[in-house]
């Protein structure tokens, strides 16, 4: 398989002569790699390296996968111009970014909804695209097996997070809904899109509900 094809199998079609592209002038190593729970992609300058090295994660829809990768190409981009003489995510970041993503938008590669979602999104980007919840909500659409957040449930339900820790629901604050840890007692500030399980508690003892929307 040549590294074009490879590269279709992650990101849209219209995208991927332009990907292509980045990688070959800028010497990228691209890794697709397993899931991770903290992050959906990294950049790694030449350092250890001679070369560029960006990783994301294989389990992405296509526009997912094509928006952290573009997230990841900003990064190298203000490498190449300050090294890290400036903030990761600061102003000019945020230029390289927006740039990138315009020139990827001209490409055709998202389908309408994102792309009206994604022009909003580039006048002032967040960190990370799950800070955006306008643009999680949309790319989250085109997933094949959707997960069950922790929005979608009622206030005081039980639930798990992905790293097993079990919670009742609570209110929202500002951004986020504060829940009770029911190991610890304590409150804790849980993003709304955070993946969960259901969660019933029979005699002290706690079990996955078997949510079909799960």
């Amino acid at each position: 398989m040549s590294e074009k094809e490879l590269l279709g199998k992650y990101l849209p079609a219209q995208s991927v002569e332009t990907a292509f592209k980045w990688i070959k002038k800028y010497n990228v190593h691209l890794k697709i790699t397993k899931s991770r729970t903290t992050k959906s992609g990294d950049y790694r300058p030449p350092i250890r390296y001679t070369n560029h090295r960006i990783s994301v994660n294989h389990n992405l829809n296509k526009y997912a996968f094509l928006i952290t990768f573009v997230h990841e190409m900003a990064h190298l981009m203000v490498w190449e111009k300050y090294n890290n003489k400036v903030l990761p995510h600061g102003k000019e970041w945020k230029d390289e970014y927006r740039n990138l993503m315009i020139f990827m938008m001209n490409t055709g590669s998202f389908p309408n909804d994102i792309h009206v979602v994604l022009q909003k999104s580039i006048i002032n980007s967040k960190a990370s695209s799950n800070g955006d919840l306008a643009l999680t909500r949309v790319l989250r659409g085109y997933d094949i097996n959707s997960n069950l957040h922790l929005e979608d449930i009622d206030e005081n339900e039980l639930f798990a997070l992905e790293n097993g820790k079990i919670f009742r629901k609570g209110t929202k604050r500002r951004t986020r809904y504060i829940c009770l840890n029911m190991i610890d007692n304590k409150n804790y500030a849980v993003h709304p899109l955070a993946p969960i399980k259901r969660i019933e508690e029979k005699n002290g003892y706690y079990s996955f509900i078997d949510d079909k929307s799960n």
